[in-house]
């Protein structure tokens, strides 16, 4: 059970006020209306292996996940990976100038590892609602770094 959602917001900044803006993961409580608070787990600048906790509030729910950045290559890519009631959760930012600014992209995966009958089940019932709820948090998540990156 795989599910992928990629959305694109152009940002009136250059690549590299966009990157500082996605790898401030101390500042993305204040970037990001939904991210309540950030504990970080490691030290150093933001690079793969850097690791922290994040308490976010999506459909009325407050929950705490740890994520971690597999993979770094500022200022174009990253990866960020979480692991959460049996769940594998992959973000994936890409920034791309154009047009005097950065085309930013954000590619979200999740799969169920080892689905239950009632997981599948769910999926079958609910998962357009999860599908519409998150594409919607993650545009609103694109256009909030678009702000503070234009405002840098």
């Amino acid at each position: 059970m795989n599910n992928e959602i990629s959305l694109t917001q152009h940002v009136n900044a250059s690549a590299d006020k966009v990157w500082a803006v996605i790898s401030d993961i101390p500042g993305s409580a204040t970037t990001l209306s939904s991210i309540k608070s950030i504990e970080m787990l490691s030290d150093g600048p933001y690079g793969e292996g850097t690791r922290w906790k994040e308490t976010r509030t999506m459909m009325g729910r407050s929950e705490t996940v740890e994520m971690w950045v597999s993979e770094a290559n500022p200022p174009r890519i990253t990866t960020v990976k979480a692991l959460q009631n049996g769940a594998d959760y992959t973000s994936r930012m890409t920034l791309e100038e154009n047009d005097g600014g950065t085309d930013l992209t954000m590619t979200f995966a999740a799969e169920m590892l080892n689905p239950s009958r009632m997981n599948k089940l769910a999926m079958a019932l609910f998962g357009k609602l999860g599908v519409n709820a998150t594409r919607k948090a993650l545009a609103k998540d694109l256009a909030e770094i678009a702000t503070r990156a234009e405002s840098l």
